[in-house]
């Protein structure tokens, strides 16, 4: 549970080698691809999201790009226990886009002909009324990707069989959309997030910062006191879920993800006070957050609290020597 170490800047974009769920075609491709300097890197496709992650700390790629959060599902277990357990990288930064699941068979395939869907869980679950609905007793079964779905529909040749997956996949793999969007709610969106090994980027006031917290004790009132470092210093969390530690049954720990950077000052200080009073700290990344900027609020935020620590010291320059 160490820190990632910094170390040299990363790479040209040109020379970046990024490694995401594969093969071709996945959402996770189409994503980075709306990355302008990871668009023109070297990809790299990797059977699951564990290995991108495990690939990108023993340097064999400079950047894993792996999806996070689904607004339908939530989140990806997987990527997060990574992140948590097993391999010491730092998110460079989170991309926010919308998801479209489509139905893709052999062309001349029929709703009628289909007694099997296969795709990754986590597509699949996003469908579920649609194929309540529309195709109800059928099967579905499980791939690595989306696109490995399309691609084994394709290689297999079995009309009963299609895949939920993007428009991509179909072009590549010579599919049809037997239907469009049919994702439970419109509002789809997939959080992706973009690791590296080395550095922590720097701060540009609308940024987000992610930590895994391993309480010392499970007492009364110990996870409302881990909290409160963050409520007195007005940080506002923006997700919090518990996972085990697969240590012990009932023994778990907390994800958290909070609003600034470990430069601002009050970020720092909460992040100090956490390591010193209450719990072990893994710290997973400070990086660029999402969405429309907010650099006003956050220089509002630390000059607060600089004023607050200059009036601080004024009072304690007055104290009397013992």
């Amino acid at each position: 549970m160490t820190d990632a170490p910094a170390s040299a800047p990363e790479p040209d974009a040109a020379k970046l080698r990024v490694g995401f769920l594969g093969p071709s075609g996945t959402f996770t491709e189409q994503a980075l691809r709306t990355e302008p300097d990871l668009a023109v890197a070297e990809h790299v496709p990797m059977p699951t999201m564990a290995d991108v992650l495990r690939a990108t700390e023993t340097g064999e790629v400079d950047v894993g790009f792996v999806a996070i959060e689904n607004s339908i599902e939530g989140t990806v277990n997987v990527v997060l226990d990574t992140l948590a357990f097993d391999v010491d990288v730092l998110i460079q930064r989170e991309v926010v886009m919308s998801v479209q699941q489509h139905l893709l068979a052999l062309p001349g395939t029929t709703l009628a002909d289909l007694d099997t869907v296969v795709s990754i869980p986590h597509a699949t679950a996003q469908c579920r009324g649609f194929l309540q609905r529309a195709l109800p007793g059928v099967t579905t079964h499980a791939a690595n990707s989306t696109a490995e779905a399309a691609r084994q529909v394709a290689d297999d040749g079995v009309a009963s069989t299609a895949a939920i997956g993007n428009a991509l996949a179909a072009e590549l793999y010579g599919l049809e959309v037997l239907a469009a969007d049919i994702e439970d709610h419109p509002e789809n969106h997939t959080r992706f997030l973009a690791a590296g090994r080395r550095t922590i980027p720097a701060p540009t006031g609308h940024d987000k910062t992610s930590l895994v917290l391993f309480q010392w004790a499970n007492r009364p009132g110990s996870l409302q006191s881990i909290l409160g470092e963050f409520a007195a210093r007005g940080i506002d969390l923006t997700k919090l879920e518990s996972r085990p530690t697969k240590q012990s049954l009932g023994d778990y720990c907390f994800i958290i993800d909070l609003e600034g950077h470990i430069a601002d000052e009050v970020v720092a200080d909460a992040l100090r006070a956490l390591k010193a009073r209450h719990c072990d700290v893994k710290f997973l990344g400070s990086y660029p957050r999402a969405g429309e900027e907010g650099a006003a609020l956050r220089q509002d935020r630390d000059d607060a609290w600089r004023a607050a620590e200059a009036w601080l010291a004024r009072l304690q320059a007055r104290v009397l020597p013992s």
